[in-house]
């Protein structure tokens, strides 16, 4: 589900000290490259920037915390998840600012992949490090059993869109040149789910096993569980919505 692997970005104002966003899963190789960059710039770490407490993002925290101590480690909280990582965790909310040398980074509550997911804006380049709301080519898997809110989701990528951005940095996958279309293209994405699992209600589908089965036809079966997620995620949205109703039987439509 990671694809070819983690992202993670050094930034290293000149001469002054470095600032990491996200902090892989504690690699040895991770951890040289940091070093190395470190050493050739002549920066020290002073801070670890997590988008969310998925392990892929945050596990790394402590391997780096050992080989940095004077690092500060800062992540919006998920209480239940932040304490498997043994590193005392800095806060971080909605519209903070973090000073990378002289220039500023603003925090992005953007929850729905995770409920205590951020993503980082620098407002002069135009970039957001964005950590796992978009993967170009790919989508985002919305894991409700785990957190995920399809709703807060989909409201994140609308965020993103209207801060009309030149460049995204995400987690896994390449660099993101061109924003609007791929954030566009997440939300007709999921609006035509959407209709999907729609008509599979009207057909008198009821599980979310049978819905899947009728939207995914072909897929891989090792990626079936993911798919069971997202369809649980929408119609988690439209019970929220009221447009669906719940119970011992099923998945049912409003009239």
């Amino acid at each position: 589900m990671t694809g070819s692997g983690n992202n993670t970005y050094l930034l290293v104002p000149p001469g002054s000290a470095a600032t990491l966003i996200d902090a892989g899963v504690g690699e040895a190789r991770h951890l040289e490259e940091i070093d190395t960059a470190l050493t050739q710039t002549g920066a020290s770490l002073e801070r670890v920037l997590v988008t969310h407490g998925h392990r892929d993002h945050a596990a790394g925290a402590e391997a780096i915390a050992a080989a940095h101590p004077a690092a500060v480690f800062a992540k919006h909280p998920w209480p239940e998840e932040d304490a498997q990582f043994a590193v005392a965790w800095t806060r971080i909310d909605d519209n903070d600012t973090i000073a990378v040398g002289d220039q500023r980074l603003v925090a992005l509550a953007t929850p729905g992949h995770s409920p205590d997911h951020i993503a980082f804006w620098h407002e002069a380049t135009g970039a957001i490090f964005t950590g796992d709301l978009v993967v170009a080519g790919s989508s985002v898997m919305i894991h409700t059993s785990k957190g995920g809110n399809l709703k807060q989701y989909l409201a994140s990528l609308a965020r993103l869109l209207a801060l009309e951005p030149r460049v995204l940095y995400p987690a896994h996958g390449p660099t993101v040149t061109d924003p609007r279309t791929l954030l566009a293209g997440y939300l007709d994405h999921r609006r035509m789910r959407e209709l999907q699992v729609i008509a599979a209600l009207a057909s008198g589908h009821r599980s979310v096993e049978a819905i899947a089965d009728s939207i995914y036809h072909g897929l891989t079966p090792a990626l079936m569980t993911a798919a069971h997620e997202n369809v649980r995620a929408h119609l988690e949205k439209l019970v929220d919505e009221r447009r669906v109703i719940a119970d011992d039987t099923g998945w049912e439509l409003l009239s």
